[in-house]
C-alpha cells in the first residue's frame, strides 16, 4: 500500500468513526491487514491537516480540518505538501491550475485551504488537478509563481519551455 493509499484510508476512518488518537488508526488499519506504526500514522495525520475537536456531544475527535473547526496552517506545513506533491503550476488572469500526481490533489488543496494565502479566494480540487482563485489584485501570474516558489519548481525550465513550444 502506498503512503496516498493509506492517507486516503486514514481519512475515510476519522470521516465515518470517532477516533481520537493516532493509536486507534494503527489498530483499525492493522484489522484490515494495513502495516503502520504509530509514528507513520501521527505523520499522516499532520500531512493531512488533521485537528483534535469535541464534537457536538463533547467527544474529543480527530477530524479533517476545515476552515470553521482548525487555525490556518503555517507557511512551512504548505511549503511541504507543495514539494513534495505538486508537479506543475500554471496560469491565466486570476486562476492558477496546480498539478499533481492522480490521487493527491486533495492533499494539496487542503493544505492551500488552510494556509489563508492573502489573495487566495478558493480552490476546487479534482483528482490530480486544482484550479485556484486568485483575487484581481493578486493575480494568478503572480500567484503561480509564488505557488511554483513553494513547491521548488524551477521557473527558468518553465520559460525556455515555452519559448520552444511556440516554435
Amino acid at each position: 500500500m502506498t503512503k496516498t493509499q493509506r492517507q486516503h484510508r486514514i481519512n475515510e476512518l476519522i470521516e465515518r468513526e470517532v477516533i481520537s488518537t493516532a493509536a486507534q488508526i494503527v489498530g483499525r488499519l492493522n484489522a484490515e491487514g494495513i502495516a503502520a506504526t504509530q509514528a507513520t500514522v501521527t505523520r499522516d495525520l499532520q500531512e493531512l491537516g488533521t485537528v483534535k475537536i469535541r464534537d457536538e456531544h463533547g467527544t474529543r475527535r480527530i477530524v479533517v480540518g476545515g476552515a470553521s473547526l482548525s487555525s490556518p496552517a503555517p507557511l512551512d506545513h504548505l511549503r511541504r505538501m507543495m514539494g513534495e506533491w505538486v508537479v506543475s503550476v500554471e496560469s491565466s488572469v486570476n486562476l492558477v491550475v496546480v498539478r499533481t500526481p492522480p490521487g493527491c490533489a486533495h492533499v494539496v488543496a487542503s493544505a492551500l485551504d488552510r494556509s489563508v494565502l492573502e489573495g487566495v479566494l478558493g480552490s476546487v480540487a479534482g483528482d490530480d488537478t486544482i484550479l485556484v482563485i486568485a483575487s484581481e489584485a493578486r493575480g494568478g501570474e503572480r500567484l503561480a509563481h509564488e505557488f511554483r516558489a513553494l513547491a521548488g519548481i524551477d521557473e527558468s525550465v518553465i520559460t525556455s519551455m515555452k519559448g520552444t513550444s511556440h516554435g
